[in-house]
């Protein structure tokens, strides 16, 4: 596909180059197998490159009048929204997005986008009094220069753009590398929407590589201020442990085991609806989906058998169909990995109520019952079509089960109370929940992040500023300071 191979290179210092590495990228549609393109890999020197051009460009680009900044954003929301369709058809291709998925995920975008030419004009300085006579003390917020960004490849095109734009539009420098299966939604992608908008060369680098060919380059570099990574909790404890090292920023969002809680007053058609969305959209492959389903015994027998026979009727095929609702996994690994896990499950005493089964990367739905409390399925994150149902009796027990994990990034709690939601969704040890509604939600302007091992920090909205700026102090004495000596 044309698409595919004109964007299948390194973009370095606004030039469009093959990378050196001795070994290439392939990327494939995770669906039929068709390869798009084949992308040599960029070495840790290029690496070096992009970042020594971003340091090159930040300065002139944070002394920009941030209207002028806001402006390049505008562009770049135009072009997205005249390129939709085409965004569209490579998620699909590419990461085997549904068309429904692809919709979901640009619509985001866009509203993100418009968050970030906003975020140009967001940061105000302070004037603080002093104790010393005649004194003035300013606090600046200022750009932190460079910020790393690598982005996964479950919502691609949205989550690089999550980091990259609110960036560029405070005044900063990025170099971007986005996962080995999603280069081009990712990553170069963006590049493109950015070099026609305007954005001068050097202030947006994308390096498609892999930890193979670089190692720790990406985080180690003495350039990058900031890193931000949006991934598994085992990477980004390795990232934060680096970064640590270094004395660098880190902004983790990190991996996530919600629980989905319908209590004994819940609507059960109205919550079976939100628990299938939130376990089953993207294949399972998102961080927020529940993948554990807390169900009261007052309704688990109706619940249950709406829930499965739901689960049943979901489409599994062609992404490319707009009939499909349940599409590929990303790739054969993880097809594998799931149903290894689902048939280890069953295995150990579980019981299936519905066994997904793998047909090349396709996997069918799986629902999972009668969990033994020591089951390690219950700690994990399960990037897959692969639902928990796990019946609870009082609110005591849904609370002690929803928290009995390392994660907590999103939640649910159906009830026909609205406060006894929010008194049970204030118990649960997570960073979003979300009352008589799915757990798959993020509003640009919301704080989105996680507790536990579900990442450290904040974006969106005013997190943002937190997150890609830092503060400075000047003091200005009018009269004169006495010293001691």
């Amino acid at each position: 596909m044309s698409f595919f191979t004109d964007l299948a290179h390194q973009y370095i210092d606004g030039e469009w180059r093959p990378g050196k590495g001795s070994w290439d990228i392939i990327d494939f549609n995770p669906f039929d197998g068709e390869k798009l393109a084949s992308i040599p890999v960029a070495t840790a020197g290029e690496v070096d490159q992009a970042y020594r051009a971003a340091e090159r460009a930040q300065q002139a680009w944070a002394d920009t009048n941030p209207y002028s900044r806001r402006a390049v954003l505008e562009k770049a929301l135009r072009i997205v929204e005249e390129r939709e369709a085409e965004i569209s058809e490579a998620i699909v291709a590419e990461l085997g997005g549904t068309r429904l998925k692809a919709a979901f995920e640009l619509h985001l975008a866009k509203e993100f986008l418009r968050e970030s030419i906003q975020l140009a004009l967001r940061p105000a300085g302070q004037i603080l009094p002093s104790p010393t006579e005649g004194k003035e003390n300013r606090v600046y917020r200022v750009p932190v220069g460079v910020v790393g960004v690598i982005s996964p490849f479950n919502f691609p095109f949205l989550l690089s753009l999550k980091s990259v734009a609110p960036a560029l539009a405070l005044g900063n420098a990025v170099v971007l590398k986005p996962h080995q299966n999603t280069p081009i939604c990712g990553g170069t992608l963006l590049a493109k929407v950015f070099e026609d908008a305007g954005l001068p060369a050097g202030l947006l680098n994308v390096v498609i590589t892999d930890i193979a060919e670089i190692g720790d380059t990406l985080l180690e570099h003495p350039v990058p201020q900031v890193i931000s990574f949006t991934g598994s909790d085992k990477v980004g404890r390795h990232v934060a442990t680096v970064c640590a090292t270094h004395l660098k920023r880190a902004v983790l969002e990190l991996g996530g085991n919600s629980a989905l809680i319908v209590l004994d007053d819940a609507d059960v058609d109205y919550a079976v609806d939100a628990a299938v969305f939130s376990r089953y959209v993207h294949q399972g492959q998102v961080c927020m989906a529940a993948n554990r389903i807390l169900v009261d015994r007052a309704v688990e027998a109706e619940f249950t058998e709406k829930f499965v026979a739901k689960v049943a009727s979901l489409t599994v095929g062609d992404p490319a169909d707009p009939a499909t609702q349940i599409g590929p996994l990303i790739n054969s690994s993880q097809a594998e990995s799931v149903s290894k896990l689902v048939d280890q499950t069953v295995a150990a005493g579980a019981t299936a109520l519905l066994h997904g089964r793998a047909d090349g990367n396709l996997v069918s739905p799986s629902v999972l019952t009668g969990l033994a409390a020591d089951s390690p399925v219950l700690q994990q994150e399960i990037f897959g079509p692969v639902a928990l149902l796990i019946p609870f009796d009082g609110e005591e027990e849904a609370v002690r089960i929803a928290n009995d994990t390392p994660y907590g990034l999103s939640g649910a709690v159906h009830t026909g109370n609205i406060e006894r939601g929010v008194r049970i969704g204030q118990r649960v040890h997570t960073g979003m929940i979300h009352i008589n509604d799915g757990t798959v939600h993020d509003e640009p302007i919301v704080p989105f992040g996680g507790e536990k091992s579900s990442g450290l920090g904040r974006l969106n909205g005013d997190s943002m500023v937190e997150a890609f700026t830092t503060q400075k102090w000047i003091s200005i004495q009018h009269g004169r300071s006495r010293f001691p000596f």
